[in-house]
Order: structure tokens, then C-alpha cells, then sequence
């Protein structure tokens, strides 16, 4: 495992190099932008479930379940957004 500064530096340099290329997206891109990489919260399921499975006690389970729950409600929500955000691409023509 990753240990003390090693971790602080990799998850500083994550979230600067991930604000850096974020920054650059116009505004009208970031929902299909977001939409579009709804497979990386089901990844993010999967490593919530492994972690819940290592659980040994009772504090531990309980944040992993947590993390299970938060990461499944992203992965809807990512869906729904994209859902809605087709919606609005769909001719609004009627056919009679």
C-alpha cells in the first residue's frame, strides 16, 4: 500500500492535474462531458464492494456500506443526467 507523504502527494497531484484539465472544458460541455464517463462510478462501486468486503469491524463495514450507497446513488445519478440531457436533443415534432 501507499503510505504518508506518498499518498498526500499522489492525491494533490490527482486533483490539480484534474481541476487543470476540467478548467479547460467550456461550460456547455461539462453534463455530456460528466454523462459520458458514467462508467467510471461503476468502477468506483466495485472498489467500494471489495473495500466492504476486507471490512473487519463494525466501523469499517459501516463506512464501506456507506461508500457502497454513495457510489451506486452517483452511478443513478450520472443516468438520470444523461437521460435528461438526451431529452432535450429529441424533436419536438408531434406526429398526427
Amino acid at each position: 500500500m501507499i503510505e504518508g507523504l506518498a499518498a498526500i502527494y499522489i492525491f494533490m497531484l490527482a486533483a490539480f492535474t484534474g481541476n487543470e484539465v476540467i478548467s479547460k472544458v467550456p461550460v456547455i460541455l461539462h453534463t455530456p462531458l460528466m454523462s459520458g464517463s458514467n462508467f467510471i462510478h461503476g468502477i468506483v462501486v466495485v472498489g467500494a464492494m471489495v473495500t466492504m468486503g476486507h471490512a473487519e469491524g463494525l466501523l469499517e463495514l459501516t463506512i464501506g456500506f456507506v461508500a457502497v450507497f454513495l457510489a451506486a446513488g452517483n452511478a443513478v445519478g450520472g443516468y438520470v443526467v444523461t437521460e435528461r440531457m438526451l431529452e432535450m436533443f429529441k424533436s419536438s415534432k408531434e406526429d398526427k
